[in-house]
Protein backbone atom coordinates (compact mmCIF):
# COMPACT_ATOMS: atom_id res chain seq x y z
CA UNK A 1 0.00 0.00 0.00
CA UNK A 2 2.64 2.22 0.71
CA UNK A 3 4.53 2.11 -2.55
CA UNK A 4 0.95 2.62 -4.12
CA UNK A 5 1.02 6.41 -2.18
CA UNK A 6 4.48 6.75 -3.17
CA UNK A 7 4.11 5.89 -6.82
CA UNK A 8 0.73 8.09 -6.93
CA UNK A 9 2.89 11.02 -5.51
CA UNK A 10 5.46 10.85 -8.10
CA UNK A 11 2.54 10.79 -10.96
CA UNK A 12 1.45 14.05 -9.18
CA UNK A 13 4.60 15.74 -9.57
CA UNK A 14 4.57 15.34 -13.52
CA UNK A 15 4.72 18.60 -15.73
CA UNK A 16 2.54 21.27 -14.10
CA UNK A 17 1.73 24.53 -14.81
CA UNK A 18 2.23 27.21 -12.34
CA UNK A 19 2.43 31.15 -11.90
CA UNK A 20 5.05 33.21 -10.27
CA UNK A 21 4.34 36.34 -9.16
CA UNK A 22 7.42 38.42 -8.94
CA UNK A 23 9.46 36.22 -10.23
CA UNK A 24 12.38 38.17 -12.28
CA UNK A 25 14.44 38.23 -9.32
CA UNK A 26 15.49 37.31 -5.59
CA UNK A 27 13.20 34.31 -4.06
CA UNK A 28 10.61 34.51 -6.57
CA UNK A 29 13.34 34.19 -9.58
CA UNK A 30 15.00 31.23 -7.38
CA UNK A 31 11.74 29.40 -7.13
CA UNK A 32 11.27 30.01 -10.82
CA UNK A 33 14.59 28.22 -11.41
CA UNK A 34 13.62 24.97 -9.27
CA UNK A 35 10.00 24.51 -10.66
CA UNK A 36 11.96 24.52 -14.25
CA UNK A 37 14.12 22.01 -13.21
CA UNK A 38 11.44 19.77 -12.51
CA UNK A 39 10.55 20.36 -15.93
CA UNK A 40 7.26 22.62 -15.31
CA UNK A 41 5.92 25.28 -17.06
CA UNK A 42 5.91 28.54 -15.77
CA UNK A 43 3.86 32.01 -16.00
CA UNK A 44 6.05 34.72 -14.69
CA UNK A 45 5.10 37.89 -13.66
CA UNK A 46 7.54 40.93 -13.31
CA UNK A 47 7.73 45.14 -13.49
CA UNK A 48 10.99 43.93 -16.16
CA UNK A 49 12.09 40.74 -17.25
CA UNK A 50 15.92 40.60 -16.71
CA UNK A 51 16.22 38.34 -18.97
CA UNK A 52 13.68 35.82 -17.79
CA UNK A 53 11.35 36.20 -20.59
CA UNK A 54 13.95 34.70 -23.32
CA UNK A 55 14.33 31.04 -20.86
CA UNK A 56 12.36 28.27 -22.21
CA UNK A 57 9.37 27.10 -20.35
CA UNK A 58 9.11 30.50 -19.20
CA UNK A 59 5.90 32.25 -20.50
CA UNK A 60 6.30 36.19 -19.20
CA UNK A 61 3.97 39.09 -18.45
CA UNK A 62 4.64 42.44 -17.34
CA UNK A 63 3.01 43.45 -14.27
CA UNK A 64 2.80 45.96 -11.70
CA UNK A 65 0.74 44.87 -8.36
CA UNK A 66 -0.67 48.45 -7.85
CA UNK A 67 -2.69 47.62 -11.12
CA UNK A 68 -5.47 45.42 -11.69
CA UNK A 69 -4.11 42.13 -12.49
CA UNK A 70 -4.15 41.25 -15.86
CA UNK A 71 -1.21 38.98 -16.28
CA UNK A 72 -1.53 36.11 -19.13
CA UNK A 73 -1.92 31.97 -17.30
CA UNK A 74 -3.05 28.82 -18.41
CA UNK A 75 -6.27 27.48 -18.90
CA UNK A 76 -5.55 24.92 -15.85
CA UNK A 77 -2.91 26.47 -13.47
CA UNK A 78 -1.70 24.39 -10.63
CA UNK A 79 -0.48 26.90 -8.20
CA UNK A 80 0.54 30.19 -7.16
CA UNK A 81 3.47 31.59 -5.99
CA UNK A 82 3.25 35.18 -4.51
CA UNK A 83 7.10 36.86 -4.11
CA UNK A 84 6.88 40.65 -4.63
CA UNK A 85 8.11 42.05 -1.08
CA UNK A 86 9.47 45.62 0.73
CA UNK A 87 11.73 46.25 3.38
CA UNK A 88 11.07 49.83 4.34
CA UNK A 89 12.77 49.85 8.47
CA UNK A 90 11.53 52.94 10.08
CA UNK A 91 10.85 54.25 13.27
CA UNK A 92 6.80 54.11 13.92
CA UNK A 93 6.71 58.24 14.31
CA UNK A 94 8.36 58.39 10.74
CA UNK A 95 6.31 56.06 9.06
CA UNK A 96 4.14 58.33 6.94
CA UNK A 97 0.57 56.54 5.90
CA UNK A 98 1.78 57.32 2.34
CA UNK A 99 4.49 54.55 3.36
CA UNK A 100 2.23 52.50 5.44
CA UNK A 101 0.00 52.18 2.33
CA UNK A 102 2.50 51.25 -0.03
CA UNK A 103 3.48 48.21 2.33
CA UNK A 104 0.21 46.78 1.90
CA UNK A 105 -0.16 47.79 -1.48
CA UNK A 106 2.73 45.53 -2.57
CA UNK A 107 2.24 43.24 0.44
CA UNK A 108 -1.46 42.80 0.62
CA UNK A 109 -3.53 44.32 -2.06
CA UNK A 110 -1.29 42.94 -5.02
CA UNK A 111 -1.72 39.21 -3.61
CA UNK A 112 -5.43 40.01 -3.28
CA UNK A 113 -5.21 40.90 -6.96
CA UNK A 114 -2.93 37.82 -8.19
CA UNK A 115 -5.32 35.05 -6.18
CA UNK A 116 -8.53 36.73 -7.24
CA UNK A 117 -6.89 36.83 -10.92
CA UNK A 118 -5.69 33.18 -11.02
CA UNK A 119 -8.76 31.20 -8.99
CA UNK A 120 -10.78 30.19 -11.90
CA UNK A 121 -7.83 28.69 -13.70
CA UNK A 122 -6.83 26.99 -10.32
CA UNK A 123 -10.29 25.34 -9.34
CA UNK A 124 -9.73 23.41 -13.10
CA UNK A 125 -6.75 21.93 -11.53
CA UNK A 126 -7.00 18.58 -9.52
CA UNK A 127 -4.19 19.42 -6.70
CA UNK A 128 -4.07 23.43 -6.79
CA UNK A 129 -2.16 25.15 -4.62
CA UNK A 130 -0.89 28.66 -3.57
CA UNK A 131 2.25 29.73 -1.88
CA UNK A 132 2.11 33.68 0.17
CA UNK A 133 4.84 35.38 1.68
CA UNK A 134 4.77 36.83 5.39
CA UNK A 135 7.98 37.64 7.47
CA UNK A 136 9.26 36.60 10.85
CA UNK A 137 8.77 39.82 12.48
CA UNK A 138 4.62 39.24 12.13
CA UNK A 139 5.43 36.25 15.18
CA UNK A 140 8.55 38.07 16.78
CA UNK A 141 8.48 41.71 17.59
CA UNK A 142 11.08 43.74 16.26
CA UNK A 143 11.95 47.39 16.47
CA UNK A 144 11.47 49.61 13.33
CA UNK A 145 9.35 46.73 11.59
CA UNK A 146 5.61 48.52 12.39
CA UNK A 147 4.73 48.73 8.71
CA UNK A 148 5.83 45.36 7.06
CA UNK A 149 5.25 43.71 10.20
CA UNK A 150 1.56 44.86 9.75
CA UNK A 151 1.21 44.23 6.03
CA UNK A 152 2.20 40.33 6.57
CA UNK A 153 0.07 39.75 9.37
CA UNK A 154 -2.37 40.99 7.35
CA UNK A 155 -1.19 38.11 4.65
CA UNK A 156 -0.90 35.51 7.34
CA UNK A 157 -4.65 36.03 8.37
CA UNK A 158 -5.08 35.88 4.57
CA UNK A 159 -3.73 32.52 4.42
CA UNK A 160 -5.55 31.06 7.18
CA UNK A 161 -8.67 32.44 6.25
CA UNK A 162 -8.42 31.36 2.26
CA UNK A 163 -7.38 27.87 3.48
CA UNK A 164 -10.43 27.81 4.94
CA UNK A 165 -12.27 28.58 2.69
CA UNK A 166 -11.20 27.21 -0.68
CA UNK A 167 -10.69 23.13 1.36
CA UNK A 168 -10.74 20.97 0.62
CA UNK A 169 -10.35 22.10 -2.78
CA UNK A 170 -7.02 24.62 -2.86
CA UNK A 171 -4.18 24.66 -0.31
CA UNK A 172 -3.11 27.97 0.95
CA UNK A 173 0.35 28.29 2.91
CA UNK A 174 2.76 31.01 3.98
CA UNK A 175 6.65 31.08 3.90
CA UNK A 176 7.74 33.50 7.28
CA UNK A 177 11.73 34.25 6.63
CA UNK A 178 13.96 36.05 8.24
CA UNK A 179 16.40 38.45 6.15
CA UNK A 180 17.62 36.45 3.09
CA UNK A 181 20.53 37.42 1.11
CA UNK A 182 18.68 39.00 -1.90
CA UNK A 183 18.75 42.27 -3.70
CA UNK A 184 16.05 43.65 -2.11
CA UNK A 185 18.03 43.20 1.27
CA UNK A 186 21.09 44.73 -0.60
CA UNK A 187 20.86 47.94 1.84
CA UNK A 188 20.88 45.37 4.84
CA UNK A 189 23.69 43.23 3.70
CA UNK A 190 26.11 45.40 2.26
CA UNK A 191 29.17 45.01 4.02
CA UNK A 192 30.95 41.43 5.52
CA UNK A 193 30.16 43.14 8.82
CA UNK A 194 26.57 43.67 8.61
CA UNK A 195 26.68 40.21 7.28
CA UNK A 196 28.22 38.95 10.11
CA UNK A 197 26.30 41.16 12.52
CA UNK A 198 22.97 39.63 10.99
CA UNK A 199 24.19 36.21 10.82
CA UNK A 200 24.79 36.26 14.76
CA UNK A 201 21.35 37.11 15.47
CA UNK A 202 20.21 33.96 13.99
CA UNK A 203 20.50 30.39 16.34
CA UNK A 204 22.00 29.02 12.83
CA UNK A 205 24.69 31.82 12.69
CA UNK A 206 23.84 32.80 9.29
CA UNK A 207 21.73 34.53 6.98
CA UNK A 208 19.17 32.90 4.51
CA UNK A 209 19.69 32.30 0.95
CA UNK A 210 17.10 32.17 -1.64
CA UNK A 211 17.62 28.36 -1.94
CA UNK A 212 16.25 28.05 2.07
CA UNK A 213 12.78 30.23 1.36
CA UNK A 214 12.38 28.38 -2.50
CA UNK A 215 13.46 25.01 -1.28
CA UNK A 216 9.98 25.63 1.29
CA UNK A 217 8.07 27.10 -1.28
CA UNK A 218 8.10 24.58 -4.18
CA UNK A 219 7.53 21.91 -1.78
CA UNK A 220 4.15 23.66 0.22
CA UNK A 221 3.19 23.88 -4.06
CA UNK A 222 4.08 20.43 -4.41
CA UNK A 223 1.99 17.44 -3.82
CA UNK A 224 4.19 15.89 -1.02
CA UNK A 225 2.56 18.86 1.04
CA UNK A 226 -0.99 17.54 0.14
CA UNK A 227 -1.83 17.28 4.04
CA UNK A 228 -0.42 20.68 4.78
CA UNK A 229 -2.77 24.14 4.64
CA UNK A 230 -3.61 27.37 6.48
CA UNK A 231 0.03 27.09 7.62
CA UNK A 232 2.71 29.59 8.13
CA UNK A 233 6.24 28.26 7.61
CA UNK A 234 9.01 29.48 9.67
CA UNK A 235 11.98 29.66 7.65
CA UNK A 236 14.29 32.35 9.80
CA UNK A 237 17.60 30.75 11.24
CA UNK A 238 15.77 29.27 14.65
CA UNK A 239 15.04 33.44 14.86
CA UNK A 240 11.10 32.88 15.45
CA UNK A 241 11.35 29.88 18.24
CA UNK A 242 15.04 29.13 19.57
CA UNK A 243 17.31 31.49 21.62
CA UNK A 244 20.81 30.71 21.68
CA UNK A 245 22.81 30.84 25.31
Amino acid sequence: MESNYIEQIKNRRDMANYAVVGGTSGIGRRVVEVLLSHNHQVWVTGREPKGVDQVTGVHYSSWSVSEPASFDLPEVLDGLIYAPGTIQLKPFHRISLDQFQEEMEVNLWGAVRAVQHVLPALKKSDHPSVVLFSTVAVQQGMPFHASIAAAKGAIEGLTRSLAAEYAPKIRFNAVAPSLVNTPLASRLLSSPEKVDASALRHPLKRVGEPDDIASMAVFLLSNQAGWITGQIMGVDGGMSSVRSI
